[in-house]
C-alpha cells in the first residue's frame, strides 16, 4: 500500500510564503508525474502545479503562475511545493498525488495516490 503524507501548512499573513511537502511511503512505485491539488470550503478539488519526470517539466494553474514553485526527486517519490506572495484566495487544503502512467496532469482522476491534505490559511 502507498500512501502519501503532506506537511507543511500552516497561518501566514498575506505576502508570506509556505513550503509543503510530500513524502511517499510504504510499496515502492515508480511515478509519471507528482502533483498538488487544493480544495476551498464549499468548492471542488482543482489543479495548482505537477511535475512529470521525464524531462522535468513543470506545470501551474494560471492563478499560482508565477508565485508557487514545484519540485522534487523521482526517486525518493517527494515532491515540493513552494508558494510565495500568498493571497487570502489560496486559502485551501493542499493534497498532494501521484500518477503512475502517462496522462493529462491537469485532470483529477488521472491520478493514482492521494495524500491526506494540509490546510493552509492565509490571512488579509
Amino acid at each position: 500500500q502507498v500512501q502519501l503524507v503532506e506537511s507543511g501548512g500552516g497561518l501566514v499573513q498575506a505576502g508570506g510564503s509556505l513550503r509543503l511537502s510530500c513524502a511517499a511511503s510504504g510499496r515502492t512505485f515508480s511515478s509519471y508525474a507528482m502533483g498538488w491539488f487544493r480544495q476551498a470550503p464549499g468548492k471542488g478539488r482543482v489543479f495548482v502545479a505537477a511535475v512529470t519526470w521525464s524531462r522535468y517539466r513543470t506545470y501551474y494553474a494560471s492563478s499560482v503562475q508565477g508565485r508557487f514553485t514545484i519540485s522534487g526527486d523521482n526517486a525518493k517519490n517527494t515532491v515540493y511545493l513552494q508558494m510565495n506572495s500568498l493571497k487570502p484566495e489560496d486559502t485551501a487544503a493542499y493534497y498532494c498525488a501521484a500518477m503512475l502512467g502517462s496522462g493529462d496532469v491537469y485532470f483529477r482522476p488521472a491520478y493514482d495516490y492521494w495524500g491526506q491534505g494540509t490546510q493552509v490559511t492565509v490571512s488579509s
